[in-house]
């Protein structure tokens, strides 16, 4: 087991650090999605194609190092469709398909997936997905959709005909989701989705979000500990302050640790994927929100004010935690694997 960045890793984070800094500080965040950050981001860094096989293109990455990627634009609250790019290609890779990976490695197409089932007659693809992560700036939907021998993994490109996008008013200002009705809507289908271990890895995938989403909410109120004054004293000098600050810390090394295990897991222990990917979503998911929420309170007043960031970090801690569904899900999976 490796919980401890290589030098690597330590590399990737750091370029993906300063690159954000840069490119998406966090007043630019308020201005949503903006294509050009994202088209840098795959160009100068190649992210989308991180874990995309070499023959397809990519950098052939594990998912070790799509986590590290991940923590740095959770913790930058990078608006757009990053995190469901992420989640198609960790789809694709399972039902490889050469055209859509090497879009995806070139930056050229941003994609998203879907986990409800559509139904597929052969040339077409029809039904309604509710809630698609990104679905308004995804050009490709990467859907399962059952036929009358079974299901298979499909793709929708989401400019063609047959398909209606609307987009939904959502609670994290930061990254949009969209309902998609698809009536005849052409698909290409990739092959039969594999037995296990997608909706693991990307439970690993969001957990690695959550802790740069943590780690950057905690960095922010410590911060402000430090310079802000109330009757006389700095509020870090207040007991019931630094106690909550210690408290959220040690929230932040449990869920680093679980996360450095999981993604371990996804690339050398595929036996052991199943309860770290459940444990990282029982856990991170509920501490990130938790974090997230004291930080916005040990704020004050001005924490709940339209003008601060606090609000855009709670905002999408609580989003994250029920994206793949909340953490009684994974916490009853988890008892489960355990066998209590």
């Amino acid at each position: 087991m490796k919980l401890v960045l290589s030098q690597e890793q330590q590399q990737l984070r750091e370029s993906v650090r300063s690159f954000l800094r840069t490119a998406s500080p966090l007043p630019k965040v308020r201005d949503g999605y903006d294509p050009q950050v994202y088209a840098r981001l795959n160009g100068e860094l190649g992210l989308s194609g991180l874990i995309v096989p070499e023959e397809y293109g990519g950098a052939g990455a594990g998912l070790a190092e799509l986590a590290v990627a991940l923590e740095e634009t959770g913790a930058a609250l990078l608006p757009g469709p990053f995190l469901a790019t992420a989640f198609a290609a960790i789809a694709v890779t399972k039902v490889p398909d050469k055209e859509l990976l090497a879009g995806i490695a070139e930056g050229r197409i941003a994609a998203t997936l879907a986990q409800d089932e559509v139904a597929y007659d052969g040339s077409a693809v029809h039904g309604t997905l509710t809630q698609v992560l990104s679905g308004m700036e995804a050009d490709v939907l990467v859907v399962p959709a059952r036929t009358g021998d079974g299901v298979v993994m499909v793709a929708v490109e989401l400019t063609a005909p047959g398909v209606t996008r609307t987009a939904l008013e959502t609670l994290d200002l930061t990254r949009g989701q969209a309902r998609v009705v698809m009536e005849g809507a052409p698909g290409k289908v990739l092959g039969p989705p594999p037995e296990s271990g997608i909706g693991d890895r990307l439970c690993v995938a969001l957990a690695a979000e959550q802790l740069g989403v943590m780690r950057a909410a905690l960095d922010a109120i410590v911060a402000y500990a430090k310079i802000r004054v109330a009757f006389g004293r700095y509020i870090g000098s207040y007991q019931g302050v630094k106690h909550k600050l210690a408290d959220m810390h040690c929230k932040l090394e449990q869920a680093e640790s679980i996360v450095r295990y999981a993604a371990w897991a996804a690339d050398e222990s595929p036996d052991e994927l199943p309860g770290a990917a459940a444990l990282a979503q029982a856990y991170v998911g509920r501490a990130c929100f938790e974090v997230a929420r004291d930080h916005l309170l040990l704020h004050g007043g001005i924490g709940f004010t339209w003008e601060h960031d606090a609000h855009l970090y709670y905002k999408r801690a609580k989003a994250d935690e029920v994206l793949l569904g909340p953490p009684r899900i994974h916490r009853a999976r988890l008892a489960h694997l355990l066998e209590l």
